[in-house]
């Protein structure tokens, strides 16, 4: 994250996201500019507050005009620290591993995954994009060799903890969980947990309270 990303509050900082996609999507488009009236219909998002967000970022926009499109872009890619690459490494190869690992689009905002890890005989060796399969008993020291410092898991809830731990021991500083499980780590390890059941559930409920409102 940006030095300026440091004093923004939170809340900003999960809309930030929001606002960047849709303001790459407009300059693909080949739009200059952008009002916050624009952003906020498109986003659902009240236009007081799109206004107090990206006032935050240290940028205005100008009457009548609304604000650069490539310059508020600069801006919060600054805040967000996409433009700084970070290099991860992916550990578990199935489906949602190879997909991850295989994504293209992390580049765009800052991620280079370097190595993925199995402990599948059958998995190790593959190719997946650039990235040859390694075994994950060497995990440890290999994140510790490349200087990494994001860790992926994708392995089953079961194996989630043992790969944390070696992930740890390699030195990485922040770890993004795909494993339904909680995990235990130190206290200067920042850990961001995606539980893709859990979100299906909560979008599940949603549906059915939809249907029985009819």
């Amino acid at each position: 994250m940006g030095q300026a990303g440091n004093t923004i509050p939170k809340p900003t900082l999960r809309r930030l996201p929001r606002y960047y996609f849709f303001l790459k999507n407009l300059q693909k488009q080949g739009q200059v500019y952008v009002s916050s009236n624009e952003i906020a219909d498109e986003l659902g998002v009240e236009n007081t507050l799109v206004r107090k967000d990206l006032s935050l970022t240290g940028f205005s926009g100008k009457p009548k005009v609304g604000y650069t499109i490539s310059l508020l872009l600069a801006h919060i890619e600054d805040i967000l620290g996409l433009k700084n690459t970070k290099q991860a490494v992916i550990v578990g190869m199935g489906n949602l591993g190879r997909a991850l690992a295989g994504y293209p689009g992390f580049r765009e905002f800052g991620l280079e995954i370097v190595a993925a890890f199995d402990r599948d005989p059958k998995k190790v060796g593959n190719v997946i994009g650039n990235i040859t399969v390694e075994h994950v008993e060497g995990l440890s020291e290999r994140v510790q060799e490349l200087g990494v410092h994001l860790g992926i898991i994708t392995v089953p809830a079961g194996e989630a903890q043992k790969v944390c731990d070696m992930l740890v021991e390699g030195g990485v500083m922040a770890v993004w969980n795909f494993a339904p499980v909680h995990l235990r780590l130190p206290e200067h390890v920042i850990i961001q947990n995606e539980n893709l059941a859990a979100r299906l559930s909560r979008l599940s409920h949603q549906i059915m309270s939809l249907v029985y409102e009819k």
